[in-house]
């Protein structure tokens, strides 16, 4: 077993052993934090922060009438297991989880556990929720994105690639939503006449290997699903390298050299959640609270890597954008 880095405190602080929590005053209480991402990304630490400061607003503060616990599951199965299993030991009230991986394993931990999720695409298809308007059981949140987006990443690719007729989609097929994502795009891709095949992201030497396979063909290009996000320094890398233009679920993304992106606002969620949990610590039930569908998606284009791939960003879809990165 590796180094455990799994559960700090949302100040920085080394986890408290569960001794510890038994010490508490009946005032304190108790919120687990499941994350998808890992401990050093900065996207990440800023969706913790937004989330930190919103439960602030609505008067909780760590260490004060609250105690946060943060585990980065990396988006790996097993590691998002064996946070799920540190979190449920040390006995949270509610945990917010982002990613659908860490809220199935924490509802087959502890069925009983109120959650609430952000950042899934799919939760009742992946069984997590009975519906939208009527949840059930003890989860709730707010998704992501509705598979439809599927069509808009097709479409944005032929309008920044006209030419492309073959498509790669980065997707996690062992996560229920990335299966859920392919066979969306498969759909939204037929209608436009683009051929479309997909690559795991087992490790990053599925996607190296994966990606330059298919650059062996002319006129391809790339979707990122929100799943494939994990590896996207890595992805950035090789769309640059193999001259292929690329789409990506996640703005900050093209922030960081990516062609263009179409997603919901991830730091938002953030915010919302902190308003699930602070009504279910004051007893309200996850059953009782509908999931939410983004109410804003966000277009973001990187001109400066659109130059280096030799494409011409149409105007009209520049003038669409939220974000233009020169």
């Amino acid at each position: 077993m590796r180094r455990r880095e799994f559960i700090t405190l949302l100040g920085g602080a080394a986890a408290w052993p569960l001794a510890a929590y038994a010490q508490q005053t009946d005032r304190m209480r108790r919120i687990g934090v499941l994350m998808s991402r890992r401990a050093g990304n900065l996207q990440g630490h800023g969706q913790l922060t937004a989330f930190q400061e919103a439960l602030q607003k609505l008067g909780w503060s760590d260490g004060g009438n609250v105690r946060i616990n943060i585990c980065w599951g990396e988006n790996d199965v097993d590691r998002e297991r064996q946070c799920a299993t540190e979190l449920v030991a040390l006995m949270p009230e509610v945990v917010l989880v982002s990613g659908t991986l860490g809220a199935m394993s924490l509802q087959h931990i502890r069925p009983t556990l109120p959650i609430v999720f952000v950042q899934i695409a799919d939760p009742v298809g992946s069984g997590i929720v009975d519906s939208l308007a009527r949840p059930g059981g003890n989860t709730t949140g707010f998704i992501n994105y509705e598979f439809s987006l599927a069509g808009k990443w097709v479409e944005l690719l032929k309008q920044i690639a006209p030419n492309v007729t073959q498509v790669l989609v980065i997707r996690d097929s062992s996560n229920p939503s990335g299966i859920g994502q392919f066979s969306a795009i498969q759909g939204a891709a037929q209608s436009r006449g683009v051929e479309v095949s997909p690559v795991g992201i087992r490790d990053a030497g599925e996607i190296e290997r994966g990606v330059a396979t298919f650059a062996r063909s002319a006129n391809g290009g790339l979707i990122v699903t929100g799943t494939g996000s994990v590896y996207q320094e890595l992805i950035i890398q090789l769309a640059a390298r193999y001259k292929l233009p690329a789409v990506y679920a996640d703005s900050y993304i093209v922030a960081e050299g990516g062609l263009i992106s179409y997603g919901s606002d991830r730091i938002d969620q953030f915010r919302q959640a902190a308003n699930y949990v602070d009504r279910i610590l004051k007893g309200e039930k996850p059953a009782d609270l509908p999931v939410q569908t983004p109410t804003k998606y966000e277009l973001a284009i990187n001109l400066k890597t659109a130059k280096a791939l030799g494409l011409t960003v149409p105007q009209a879809l520049q003038a669409s954008a939220d974000q233009v990165i020169e």
